[in-house]
């Protein structure tokens, strides 16, 4: 929160900047107009005389051309203001004074490499990530016959997308199938079947790949989208369990022949973990969580180098439903490290066993009042690393906006994280008592913690993939909202402002020129003051020849 209010009190000081220097740029420009007009008299007795007849002979019609010009500048800056925004997402006008005339004043540049963020410490904080709007596989993902069918046979909506779709079927061609398939009648036919976009097409070329042979990435197809209940996809798993095993045990005794043998391997590996995590997920959805966690752990300790299934998130999850809080944090002191990447289940997890520590007792008045204890900051520090890292989360959390079905896919940082987190963990944030209460005080982080305090700067792609991952009828979440910048509404004031001028002026020319000599008298009385004190104090020889200079 101290970023926080430092990013606004930049923000609030940049702007005082810029109106400073527009207001003396126009006051110089108006010196320099009248100087030019006056051919500046020797005197200055003279020169404050020659002025006030100047003033005093204007017509009403430079009044409607000063303040017409003016609206129009205005509003030539604004039109430029608007497209530059829309097109960068930044203003213009702000971004020069943060990057020229704030150094100069003594400003502090957040993006200089002294005040660099890293990523717990990750020294080189300049690097771009390529992967920040990677799209990952959801380690959570529904069943979509038992559970993402269901949901469209009652509400007529679909919950997935076309993109979501087709980003699954590529990462069951990559891996549930090899080079050598061709070779083996079923598995030829269910090669094709990955790649068929319509749903029964794949069902009956699956029932097809069965009659000639068990194969096991046959019944993986009809346990996801054929099952209609959870019951029915677990007995099919297994069926597939039994099957693939038996592939996996001779293609293990004949790897090392040849690439071909090492690649089909690989495949089965592929299939057998998936099959034993899905078998998981299903003994942890018909409440046996348990023998789910116990089928977690076997799978993490024969297979430890497949991280990409994320199969420690499963674990996390099912271990907070068990309310065994000391193996949440021995996992996460195993996979919430430096050098492996990071995800909300990871950081709001470790958030929410800090938060238990303190939630019960903590008080925002007491806290004030006597400061935060070593617990109170720990927990404190891990919501603020947490929301940092997904500011999406909360707003689900503290059910303030509602939730969907999660994806299949996730964008990491994004709303559909965020909604595949908290569709899972919202059960366990209210179970432990205080924590969304602390939550609450972290859901309306101000847009500057984008640039970056902890982690990397906010990817600003991860709308639009979102929007790719996400039904239409979703109101995809935006971080940082995009509003419109000071400069522009002062801009809009402005030109509003001075065209209001001239409208006036046109239609009243005696009284508005009233006003305006009498403001140009007010505006010229501090000046006409030091005039007549520096003449009192200066010899008249002396000023006399200063003038001439």
């Amino acid at each position: 929160m101290a970023e926080a209010g430092t990013g606004f009190l930049e923000q609030l000081k940049s702007c005082i900047v810029w109106s400073w220097t527009y207001l003396w740029t126009l006051w110089f420009f108006i010196m320099l107009f009248l100087l030019y007009i006056l051919r500046v008299p020797l005197k200055i007795n003279d020169n404050l005389t020659t002025v006030s007849m100047f003033l005093n002979t204007l017509t009403p019609k430079f009044y409607v051309a000063l303040t017409g010009t003016s609206s129009l500048i205005s509003g030539l800056i604004l039109i430029f203001e608007w497209w530059y925004f829309r097109k960068y997402g930044t203003s213009f006008i702000e971004q020069v004074s943060v990057s020229h005339l704030r150094p100069l004043l003594g400003g502090v540049d957040n993006n200089s490499p002294s005040n660099s963020n890293t990523s717990n410490g990750d020294s080189d904080s300049n690097r771009q990530s390529v992967s920040e709007c990677k799209v990952w596989r959801n380690p959570l993902n529904l069943f979509r016959g038992a559970e993402y069918n269901r949901y469209t046979w009652v509400t007529g909506r679909e919950p997935l997308t076309y993109y979501d779709m087709n980003l699954s079927a590529q990462d069951h061609q990559t891996f549930f199938t090899c080079d050598t398939d061709h070779l083996r009648p079923a598995d030829a036919i269910m090669q094709k079947a990955w790649r068929e976009r319509n749903p029964q097409a794949r069902i009956s070329a699956a029932h097809e790949a069965l009659e000639l042979n068990e194969c096991a990435t046959a019944y993986i197809l009809l346990a996801e989208e054929e099952a209609t209940t959870i019951v029915e996809a677990e007995k099919l798993f297994k069926q597939a369990l039994k099957a693939g095993e038996g592939c996996y045990r001779r293609s293990q005794q004949l790897q090392h022949h040849g690439a071909q043998y090492e690649a089909q391997h690989r495949r089965d590996t592929n299939v057998l973990v998936y099959i034993k995590r899905r078998l998981a997920m299903c003994a942890r959805k018909l409440g046996r969580t348990r023998e789910a966690v116990k089928m977690m752990r076997d799978l993490m300790k024969e297979f430890p180098l497949l991280s990409m299934f994320n199969i420690h998130e499963n674990l996390l999850e099912a271990l907070l439903e068990l309310q065994a809080y000391a193996d949440v944090q021995a996992v996460l002191a195993k996979y919430d490290d430096i050098s492996l990447p990071k995800s909300a289940t990871i950081c709001y997890t470790a958030a929410l066993l800090k938060a238990r520590a303190v939630s019960d007792k903590f008080s925002p008045e007491a806290a004030s009042r006597r400061g935060l204890s070593t617990a109170e900051m720990n927990a404190v520090e891990a919501i603020h690393r947490a929301v940092e890292f997904n500011p999406h989360v909360p707003k689900y959390l503290l059910e303030m906006k509602s939730l969907i079905l999660p994806p299949e896919h996730i964008l990491k940082r994004g709303d559909s994280e965020a909604i595949a987190y908290a569709f899972f963990h919202l059960q366990h944030w209210k179970r432990v008592e205080g924590a969304l209460n602390l939550l609450h005080s972290f859901r309306m982080i101000p847009y500057p913690l984008e640039k970056g305090h902890l982690f990397y700067p906010y990817p600003i792609c991860t709308e639009t993939a979102d929007r790719e991952l996400l039904p239409s009828f979703h109101e995809v979440s935006v971080y940082p909202k995009k509003e419109l910048p000071f400069f522009i509404l002062f801009t809009a004031g402005l030109c509003s402002f001075t065209a209001m001028l001239a409208l006036l002026t046109h239609q009243f020319p005696e009284l508005m020129g009233v006003f305006a000599k009498a403001f140009l008298s007010t505006l010229f009385a501090p000046l006409n003051f030091v005039m007549e004190k520096v003449e009192s104090i200066l010899p008249s020889s002396l000023w006399h020849q200063l003038t001439r200079i």
